[in-house]
């Protein structure tokens, strides 16, 4: 039997939305024949406490540099956030990294900050957010 490849990934959130990053993540844990590793910035994690806005951004950068593949959340919100736009920033510009934009549950709006930087635009499904991670990391 073949090994599954595990993919690395890295997603990017806001703590004001937390549920959809736990949704997302417990998708990915039941998708089948997809093993992934989280280099995520959880909530309880220390980067939180970094001393300035410089030291976070290295600290995210850190983590990131580990990832195959970007999944940023792509709800309208995410077109306000200095968080979520700097992480593009990292993603693209920094490592050159696959990103791949998930609409939000029933959403028909989507982020044009999030959707312009993205590979992949996709649905909020197990299917389509495995098949586009596959198809940007081969």
């Amino acid at each position: 039997m073949r090994t599954l490849k595990s993919r690395s990934l890295f997603i990017s959130h806001s703590w004001s939305y937390g549920n959809a990053y736990k949704n997302l993540v417990d998708l990915l844990n039941a998708a089948p024949n997809f093993q992934f590793k989280n280099y995520s910035v959880p909530k309880n994690d220390p980067v939180h406490n970094a001393a300035n806005t410089e030291a976070l951004y290295e600290a995210i950068k850190n983590k990131m540099v580990f990832c195959d593949v970007v999944l940023i959340m792509a709800g309208k919100y995410a077109t306000y956030s200095k968080w979520i736009q700097r992480e593009i920033q990292i993603a693209k510009k920094d490592y050159d990294k696959p990103i791949v934009a998930i609409r939000p549950w029933a959403s028909e709006q989507v982020s044009s900050v999030v959707s312009g930087a993205a590979d992949k635009l996709v649905s909020w499904s197990t299917t389509s957010i495995v098949t586009a991670i596959r198809e940007l990391d081969p």
